[in-house]
């Protein structure tokens, strides 16, 4: 069983000082990536994707660094793959690349960009996917798709031998691509976009996160042990009473029901102890092993929790067969 990795994504800080200091907090709690975020209508505050990863990882010596996710509409394939290795070689190998097909319309509509449909948003991002693959491996690509037009390009090499990248999609055509070309793929299970174009229904049904994790080891077939699937949990909730953080949860969320959130990978909640028992259940039951969250004080000690379990889980393994 994969181990777990645990991210988080940075908000909204204030000041230089202030993204350095919550990077370095995050990898002092033990934290493995450090995450930014990509909407171009952010506000005062809104920092730009990728250009803070290269202060975090001087500012760090450990911890990985990268977006969760970028719009692709928002970036070609060819200058991203630019930056995503020069970020690379400045980090010493620690950059991971989380991409999605965008999802908010007022924010296109905010810079007069077409919001195509889903189908065309996703095909583009799975030709995006597969340029930025081979420009980061140092090759030289010529490519004829629907979307993008490649004659003979070739950009700079990553420092890694290979990138981590992550898809964040729903629907079976786009994770069926993602399960052949990425390496992680990130689960929203998200549902109809509310009329504010940024906030969605929860779809987190356990037994529809179910079908969706077999059509994805279906698809991936022999790279099923090689991938790894990441939720981004939308709540942490440090609470002796689980149930009623889940009704109140419920109450508030569209489409979600008290059981649910009891269950959803996407959410944490209840005590330290509850929330490691919580996402030891997912991991086992969805093998989802890599959780990203945005409160570093609240889930440092879960992390610590699951790192205890892993490490005695590991020793007696190896006991086992010495």
């Amino acid at each position: 069983m994969r181990p777990f990795r645990f991210g988080y994504q940075i908000r909204c800080p204030r000041s230089a000082g202030d993204l350095i200091t919550e990077a370095r907090a995050a990898e002092e709690a033990g934290f493995d990536v450090v995450h930014t975020w990509d909407h171009v209508v952010g506000g005062p505050d809104g920092w730009s994707p990728l250009a803070p990863l290269t202060g975090i990882a001087a500012a760090t010596t450990r911890i990985r660094v990268g977006p969760l996710v970028l719009n692709n509409d928002f970036h070609h394939p060819v200058h991203l793959a630019r930056e995503i290795a020069t970020i690379d070689h400045l980090s010493g190998g620690r950059v991971e690349l989380g991409i999605g097909a965008g999802h908010s319309f007022p924010e296109y509509e905010a810079i007069g960009q077409a919001f195509d449909p889903p189908r065309v948003r996703k095909a583009r991002l799975a030709e995006a996917v597969e340029i930025i693959r081979e420009l980061l491996a140092g090759h030289v690509v010529t490519f004829d798709g629907e979307h993008y037009q490649l004659d003979g390009v070739r950009t700079m090499k990553s420092a890694q031998s290979r990138v981590p990248i992550l898809v964040g999609v729903n629907g079976k055509t786009a994770l069926t691509h993602a399960a052949h070309h990425a390496d992680i793929i990130g689960l929203t299970m998200f549902g109809r976009t509310l009329e504010d174009g940024n906030r969605h229904e929860a779809r987190w049904e356990p037994a529809r996160i179910d079908t969706t994790i077999e059509h994805i080891r279906s698809a991936a077939a022999d790279r099923w042990n090689d991938l790894e699937l990441n939720a981004l949990v939308q709540a942490v909730a440090i609470t002796d009473d689980r149930n009623a953080a889940a009704a109140d949860l419920a109450s508030r969320v569209p489409g979600l029901t008290a059981e649910e959130a009891l269950v959803a990978p996407f959410l944490a909640l209840g005590t330290h102890r509850q929330i490691a028992d919580h996402l030891l259940r997912c991991r086992e039951r969805w093998a989802i092993s890599y959780y990203s969250v945005r409160d570093i004080e609240s889930f440092a000690p879960v992390i610590e929790i699951l790192r205890d379990h892993d490490s005695s889980a590991l020793g007696a393994t190896q006991g086992a067969t010495g």
